[in-house]
């Protein structure tokens, strides 16, 4: 078995996953897998490529400004949340650190002062360290449905990188 993290492999992401290595020989296989230094979620967020919404519209969520509320006293004006509580949901997160793991739903909002908006595809695809031109479906909940579901480039190329040493 084989717990990797993408962010140790240069992806803005914490997405611990679980690969099993088989093999048929008499040992285990151990692979030496590179640590590289963590990106933070900050560097890939395309802050005016995409609207905003002011935070105190009508019908905003009092669990949500809740939310806000907490992640400002930590944070400032500038983080990235869960949208919906789960995870880092009642504290935020820091721009200066990966954020938490893509998964198939549309959950991270962006925070900025009296503003906040979802994550967009395009930047989900770079928090999965996948190129600017990597073409995704038009439709946005699928386009967050298959990178939910991706495995990120960086931690394939790694991981064959690792097994070609040892084969």
């Amino acid at each position: 078995p084989q717990i990797i993290d993408a962010a140790d492999h240069g992806v803005p992401q914490h997405r611990v996953r679980l690969f099993l290595v088989l093999s048929r020989s008499r040992h285990p296989v151990r692979l030496r897998l590179p640590r590289r230094a963590h990106t933070p979620v900050g560097s890939v967020l395309q802050w005016d490529r995409h609207r905003w919404n002011s935070i105190h519209k009508p019908g905003r969520s009092i669990n949500t400004l809740a939310r806000i509320k907490r992640a400002r006293q930590k944070f400032g004006e500038r983080f990235v949340m869960p949208y919906y509580g789960s995870g880092s949901g009642l504290t935020g997160r820091s721009l200066e650190r990966p954020l938490g793991t893509v998964t198939t739903r549309d959950r991270w909002a962006l925070v900025d002062s009296d503003r906040m908006r979802m994550l967009q595809p395009p930047e989900y695809r770079a928090i999965m360290g996948f190129p600017d031109d990597y073409v995704l479906p038009r439709q946005r909940n699928l386009a967050i449905h298959l990178l939910g579901n991706a495995v990120c480039p960086a931690v394939a190329r790694d991981l064959v990188v690792a097994l070609k040493e040892v084969a």
